[in-house]
């Protein structure tokens, strides 16, 4: 039984990891993954209580499926009443090598709030107003999705592997971002300090009009309304970790709370400006434009991984790697090469089911107290592990949604990132682990 768990999952991963070459969606592979990991499960181990295992690891699922729903449905919003273009228009830069940095730190920290596939779209967009030659593009494409990675690898709603992270516990807000901010900017900067040598410093000049995504621009018609909508929405996905914090409630609940707000207010604005006729102003309406591929896709790996996790092999990997390596430092970087190739989310939650978190006092009563009080609630396991999912992403472009989206809007062969930009992200990925080795055993944050 489990070399056919194995086999079926490594067979499924390779679908997923291929799904640009095949061009058969990954949802579609994760969704019938998952149904056949359950099934051989239930035929061979003849477990009585497959059932509530199941119904358990629906609930913890559907919890992470509700709040990216709900996240998602926020940013649609925002782009639907044209916000993004307030960000976009008040971009502005005397020459390319400024432009380049500016761009980076804009996706950066709009990443950490939105989802960094959002925020490559809106940035890689704009580069076609401000860029005409296709490789300079290219360049100023894949820095953003470098800083839009490692964006969100800081903020707890930042990215779907950090949302997993904090929605379980593993991860708090204020010490995530008191210790991975810092590690995050330097994985930035090092790239962009090595892409900025290839730029020449020369003026910008506007060589077209810039596409949106938006049908209806009302942006041009009544700005008030748009920037009331970018910051009414940013303002809502910024409450969730208050909500959380304050109730100790799932994230998922203060999400839909931010939710109903918006929901409330765009109701009032569509009957005022008498926007039924113009655009889907309403959420009712919005909602059906969301990413339900990406949210089915979440909803099936995270059960294929559930089962692995029911049939002990996770829980044998763990230990296999606590055997053979016992460092956190090379577990954690491996799983930041791994997600290169292969998508992070699975890696993510498989860590999670490998790793428990541990109490303190668990801790400290275990043979190797030092190595276990990695594993605590904000313990350097979770912190790098964090990291290394999110920034490891950016090594190959394939490795990311960001790069991926990137790569379909500018067709980025992939050669040629391997080539000039794969060594920029190794080098800050590499930077940014040694900053936190640095302030792990020396500044001790």
């Amino acid at each position: 039984m489990i070399a056919a768990l194995i086999v079926i999952f490594l067979v499924g991963y390779f679908f997923i990891a291929a799904e640009h070459v095949i061009s058969v969606n990954k949802a579609s592979i994760a969704i019938l993954m998952c149904g056949l990991l359950w099934a051989v499960y239930a035929v061979c181990s003849h477990d009585p209580m497959i059932s509530t295992d199941m119904v358990e690891a629906l609930g913890d699922t559907c919890e992470i499926v509700v709040f990216l729903i709900g996240a998602m449905t926020i940013v649609e919003l925002i782009d639907r009443y044209g916000g993004f273009r307030f960000i976009i228009d008040n971009i502005k830069a005397s020459n390319k090598r400024m432009l380049l940095w500016l761009m980076a730190f804009i996706a950066f920290f709009l990443s950490a709030i939105l989802d960094n596939m959002t925020t490559t779209i809106i940035m890689v967009m704009m580069l076609r107003k401000l860029l005409s030659e296709q490789k300079e593009r290219w360049l100023f494409a894949c820095v953003i999705v470098l800083a839009a990675n490692a964006g969100g690898a800081w903020s707890p709603i930042g990215d779907i592997t950090t949302i997993m992270l904090w929605m379980k516990n593993c991860v708090s807000s204020v010490d995530l971002i008191i210790n991975l901010l810092l590690p995050s900017i330097i994985s930035v900067i090092v790239p962009v300090i090595m892409a900025s040598l290839m730029i020449k410093p020369q003026p910008l000049v506007v060589v077209k009009d810039l596409e949106y995504r938006t049908g209806y621009d009302l942006y041009e018609n009544n700005r008030k309304v748009s920037v009331l909508i970018l910051i009414c929405g940013i303002m809502g996905l910024l409450f969730v970790p208050v909500f959380k914090a304050l109730t100790h409630l799932a994230p998922y609940i203060g999400i839909l709370f931010s939710l109903g707000c918006l929901w409330v207010l765009t109701e009032i604005v569509v009957k005022k400006y008498s926007l039924d006729d113009k655009m889907d102003g309403r959420i009712s309406q919005i909602i059906k434009h969301i990413d339900m591929p990406t949210i089915i896709f979440f909803l099936g790996i995270l059960m294929a991984v559930a089962a692995l996790g029911q049939a002990g092999i996770l829980e044998s990997l763990a230990l296999w790697l606590n055997e053979t390596f016992h460092n956190v430092y090379i577990i954690n970087g491996i799983i930041g090469i791994l997600s290169s190739i292969v998508d992070n989310v699975p890696l993510v939650a498989a860590c999670m089911d490998m790793y428990p978190v541990l109490e303190p006092a668990a801790a400290e009563a275990a043979l190797d107290p030092v190595y276990s009080s990695y594993f605590v609630q904000d313990g350097l396991f979770w912190h790098l592990l964090t990291y290394c999912a999110g920034v490891g992403g950016s090594m190959l472009i394939i490795g990311s949604a960001a790069g991926v989206v990137a790569m379909g809007i500018e067709k980025i062969p992939f050669g040629w990132y391997l080539k000039r930009i794969t060594l920029m992200a190794l080098s800050g990925y590499l930077a940014g682990m040694a900053f936190i080795w640095i302030e792990t055993f020396f500044i001790d944050l």
